[in-house]
Formats: C-alpha cells, sequence, structure tokens
C-alpha cells in the first residue's frame, strides 16, 4: 500500500511543482481532482520548477465523487483551517494501509461540504492566532514527513551514500 498527497482543485503551478517535488523524494503518489487552474503539460509543469515530473506517479480526477469512486479502500485525512484536532494525532503507521492526505486549493480550501461529511477526519498544523494557514506545499511536506517518520522512513535513503560524500570531500 501506499502514502498519496491529494490536492483539491489546485491553482498554483509553484506549489503544484513544490509538491511535486517532495513526492519524488519521498516516493509519494499524487492525485488532482479538478478543476485545475493551470497545465499539466510537461512544459507548464517545468515552467513552475518541478524538474521531477517525470519521476512523480499522478491521477486526475473530474471530480470528488470519481476520486471517492476509485480510491475506496483508504483512510482520508483532510488539512484544514477548520480542523480540530492536530496532524500529529494521525496514525500512519500501518504501512499495509492507503493514506490519502487531502490538501485544499490555495483560495478556497477543501469543499465545505466534503469537509461536514467528513468532520471527524479533519485536523490542522498548529499555528499562532497571526494566521490561518500555511502555503499548502508546506503542509503537504509537513503531512508527508509526519507519515515518513511514523512509518520509519522506509524505502528512503536515511543517509547521503558514502561515494557522494568521498566525491565532495575529496576535491
Amino acid at each position: 500500500m501506499a502514502l498519496h498527497i491529494v490536492q483539491y482543485s489546485p491553482e498554483i503551478p509553484q506549489n503544484t511543482g513544490n509538491i511535486m517535488r517532495t513526492c519524488a523524494a519521498s516516493g509519494v503518489n499524487l492525485h488532482f481532482i479538478k478543476p485545475i487552474g493551470f497545465s499539466l503539460d510537461e512544459k507548464s509543469i517545468k515552467r513552475s520548477g518541478a524538474n521531477y515530473g517525470s519521476e512523480v506517479v499522478y491521477s486526475v480526477y473530474e471530480n470528488w465523487d470519481e476520486f471517492k469512486e476509485k480510491n475506496k479502500s483508504g483512510n482520508f485525512y483532510f488539512c484544514t483551517t477548520y480542523g480540530q484536532k492536530n496532524y500529529s494525532e494521525i496514525d500512519f503507521t500501518n504501512s499495509d494501509e492507503d493514506h490519502f492526505i487531502i490538501v485544499g486549493g490555495e483560495s478556497v480550501g477543501i469543499s465545505k461540504d466534503i469537509l461536514v461529511e467528513n468532520y471527524e477526519r479533519c485536523f490542522r498544523v498548529p499555528m499562532t492566532d497571526k494566521t490561518t494557514t500555511l502555503n499548502v506545499s508546506n503542509i503537504a511536506a509537513i503531512m508527508i514527513y509526519e507519515a515518513m517518520r511514523q512509518q520509519e522512513f522506509s524505502g528512503l535513503c536515511k543517509k547521503i551514500p558514502q561515494d557522494k560524500i568521498n566525491e565532495i570531500f575529496s576535491k
């Protein structure tokens, strides 16, 4: 099974570029739920700063209903300003299950209807009262690496390979 980031109605290609790079670095699958505020063609994605677009496994869905229909057997977690639970309360330890972390579009977030239906699965990253949210790509990175930490960074290189260290320091 796998860890997944879901962008619900993404609007800013640079944020998606950052999320794609984080997904490439962590081996996380990426999902997009339309509408998407930019093109996903290779030229547009590269322009957004995602040089790793070809390294990311991603899927595109017409709407929330299609996404739910095709991903019935997973755990859904919604990152939202309205969450009353701390993201660190999510249990990602079972790597035999699919875990879907849903982040919203930059200006509108996740549909309120979806949040109401899934209120018990709404989480937020704690912050001061001076702001209500962080950049969506930062939220995605925080969530991905919290999940990876709980799974002991399984499948990731925990140290730079010794040959790379030798190469750098032998100059």
